[in-house]
């Protein structure tokens, strides 16, 4: 695998992920978010390419660049968006199910506990794992009828936004 990092300017997750997802990657490609600070406050993207794939992709070359590109190929941090087995990760799945059909290594509840195997997680069709000591872990929170899910919600109110 060779690793990248992407410096674009986006402000939210959601804007880079939508850069990610029209750029039509392969099956096989890893690809994550990274919040950065320099040279200003920015969502950066990793990418993690398969020997021999040759995107075309903007230059890196920036510091904050190089630094998510590295926090990603040693597994520190990072928000992934596309590994491998994400999608599988539909509707509701058990926990045992999601560790042997992806690449997430961890689920964990919030707060640290691992996650029962036999529990379900209601995805929302919606999975963003992090790298967390060097293991993709998902965060996970109670749901209704004893079931879990991700921690992290596909579309959330940004904060105090007003409600309808």
């Amino acid at each position: 695998m060779r690793y990248t990092g992407i410096c674009l300017g986006h402000e939210t997750d959601r804007e880079a992920e939508h850069w990610l997802h029209a750029l039509g990657l392969p099956p096989g490609v890893e690809a994550c978010t990274h919040l950065v600070r320099t040279p200003y406050p920015q969502v950066a993207i990793s990418l993690a390419l398969p020997d021999g794939y040759e995107p075309d992709l903007p230059a890196a070359g920036s510091e904050a660049a190089d630094q998510v590109a590295a926090a990603h190929r040693e597994r520190r941090s990072g928000r992934a968006v596309l590994f491998a087995g994400v999608e599988a990760l539909t509707g509701t799945v058990t926990v045992a199910d999601m560790l042997a059909n992806s690449a997430i290594d961890r689920v964990i509840v919030l707060g640290g506990a691992p996650a029962d195997p036999a529990r379900e997680v209601v995805t929302r069709d919606f999975v963003r794992p992090q790298w967390m000591d060097g293991a993709l872990t998902l965060i996970t929170a109670p749901a209704p009828a004893g079931r879990l899910a991700p921690f992290e919600y596909p579309n959330p109110t940004p904060c105090c936004a007003p409600t309808p």
